[in-house]
């Protein structure tokens, strides 16, 4: 049954479609569009009306757009542009795509990128001398796809001042050989060694990478997202005013909402002088028009490294590098946390919050315990990636209102996971990883996001390991099985979850709702689970424009 129309002209109308919304697919094959809201679900006779634009989705999916909800498309928009080694198969590839960089770009004083996986490197730990042999005259900053730590030559470790004598930073480590010097991977806050004599990062860089970023979340019908970092990060200088202000001028239409920097040392501050401060940067870049109401906290790092931190020891990783054998990093204390977070929320932040190890999430979730459970009502707080967890912690998710933000793609058997990760984790703690079934029947919300460029942005290929487990098309065993989510709860978290967390939409295709839609090439709903990866983003739809058409 057609919904009554109260127009006699549409912007757009979309048919011969399958629409879904809330988590069904709906009796409508039709959507017609004014104003940039939806006015009228119904049959193929609404593309009969006057329309400015039909478009035949020829049996493809129609959904919400999705909502990137941990992104950091600054990051991802820039080293796209330097040497981009993400697509690297192979130690060779990484060097060879080096090489022709560093052959294409005479003047450049520093080669800068990154993207390379740590599952290539014996131990995940790359060496300067392999670098030496492609660059040794230039130096050069690498930083890894998951942004954890960073592969250096010996040039930029001499230009650092880094040698054996050079000590491990408090939330980082040093990667040395047996004589203590440095071998060119710097983990976690070592990264930030170089800091002093990296070049900066220029505004013209910056938004030639939004401007490209934009474009590659459009393609894949990404219509809003959360900047995860915005802060002084890993050799970026704050960005907030430059974003805002492509905002607020318009070169920049996707729904974005912002998550402001929490600085590990809180900038040597107390935490109710740091807090006071984010407050003052919210409002000074809010004007703008970007949503600034979140604030990012890296709790600790990740497991590959052995930063994670994790509630009892790593086991022997057998491979030969030389890691701590200890619990991991936790770039906060408990008490810190404790103190944090209440005012955060209490001056109207969210907390998103980055826990991958067990202990990791256990500090968030008692932070978050700490808040009046009046002022936690009103906030958005949400814990991204949930790597390890404990099994006593997963219904606190729920009885806390805390939102899993989940990075669904890493929940299988890649390289990383078992050449570097199940290593390290062990039998036991091995199998409680990317509990999602288990939270989402807790009663738990879920969110998604890619954490790009750390993996792809693309929803389908994380949409299709979170039905089945493994890497899209490929044939390992699954990773837990038991913890699958099917596609409709996927697709509400990466619709509806993710619009909601970052508060900028509703998520919902239906009459009156904001026209943000993604047309698929298919229903996936109909073919076999092992074939969601195929399904292609056509065109997406942006408050009822055309921002993509492939």
């Amino acid at each position: 049954m057609t919904t009554a129309l109260n127009v006699t002209l549409f912007q757009l109308v979309i048919h011969n479609a399958v629409l879904f919304s809330r988590g069904a697919v709906l009796e409508a094959t039709a959507v017609a569009i004014r104003d940039g809201t939806v006015v009228a679900l119904g049959g193929d006779e609404l593309a009969d009306q006057p329309t400015e634009r039909v478009i035949n989705a020829h049996g493809g999916l129609v959904t919400p757009g999705f909502v990137d909800a941990h992104i950091h498309a600054a990051f991802g928009g820039v080293e796209m542009n330097r040497c981009d080694l993400s697509d690297c198969e192979s130690v060779d590839e990484i060097l060879r795509t080096i090489r022709v960089f560093v052959d294409t770009h005479p003047d450049a004083e520093w080669i800068l990128g990154g993207g390379y996986a740590m599952a290539h490197f014996d131990g995940g730990a790359p060496t300067a001398t392999a670098l030496d042999a492609v660059v040794a005259d230039r130096p050069v900053f690498l930083l890894n796809a998951d942004h954890h730590g960073s592969w250096v030559n010996s040039e930029a470790l001499r230009l650092a001042g880094i040698t054996a004598d050079t000590p491990d930073p408090a939330d980082g480590r040093i990667e040395r050989n047996a004589d203590g010097e440095p071998t060119g991977a710097l983990h976690e806050g070592a990264s930030d060694l170089l800091a002093h004599v990296l070049p900066t990062t220029q505004s013209g860089e910056i938004i030639t990478g939004l401007n490209g970023a934009q474009d590659r979340l459009f393609s894949f019908g990404i219509t809003g997202w959360q900047e995860a970092i915005l802060g002084e990060y890993q050799g970026y200088p704050d960005i907030t005013p430059l974003y805002s202000k492509m905002v607020f001028d318009g070169r920049l239409t996707g729904r974005i909402s912002g998550a402001l920097w929490v600085s590990r040392d809180f900038d040597g501050k107390t935490i109710p002088q740091f807090v006071n401060e984010l407050v003052e940067r919210r409002r000074a870049n809010e004007q703008g028009g970007m949503v600034l109401d979140t604030a990012k906290i890296m709790i600790d790092g990740i497991p590959e490294n052995e930063t994670a931190a994790m509630l009892e020891p790593y086991s022997s990783p057998n491979q030969g590098c030389q890691c701590q054998k200890g619990r991991g990093l936790s770039y906060f204390t408990a008490e810190e946390l404790k103190e944090l977070v209440p005012l955060l929320n209490a001056h109207g932040f969210n907390a998103h919050m980055h826990a991958i190890g067990d202990r990791a999430v256990r500090y968030g979730l008692d932070a978050i315990a700490e808040v009046e459970p009046e002022t936690r009502a009103k906030r958005r707080n949400h814990i991204a990636h949930v790597q390890v967890m404990d099994p006593d912690d997963i219904e606190r998710f729920a009885e806390l209102g805390v939102v899993v933000n989940a990075q669904m793609l890493w929940a299988c058997r890649d390289p990383q996971m078992t050449d570097l990760t199940l290593p390290l984790l062990g039998e036991k703690r091995g199998k409680y990883q990317y509990p999602f079934a288990a939270l989402q029947n807790s009663g738990a919300k879920l969110a998604a996001g890619s954490d790009w460029p750390v993996s792809t942005p693309d929803p389908w290929q994380a949409l299709h390991v979170a039905v089945n487990r493994a890497e899209p098309g490929a044939e390992d065993e699954p990773l837990i099985p038991d913890q699958a989510l099917d596609l409709a709860t996927a697709l509400v978290a990466y619709t509806v979850g993710s619009n909601e967390v970052t508060g900028v939409g509703t998520g919902l295709l239906e009459v009156g709702a904001v026209a943000d839609l993604a047309i698929a090439d298919r229903n996936p709903f109909d073919g076999p689970v092992e074939t969601i990866h195929q399904t292609s983003n056509q065109v997406t739809v942006l408050g009822g424009n055309v921002v993509f058409e492939r």
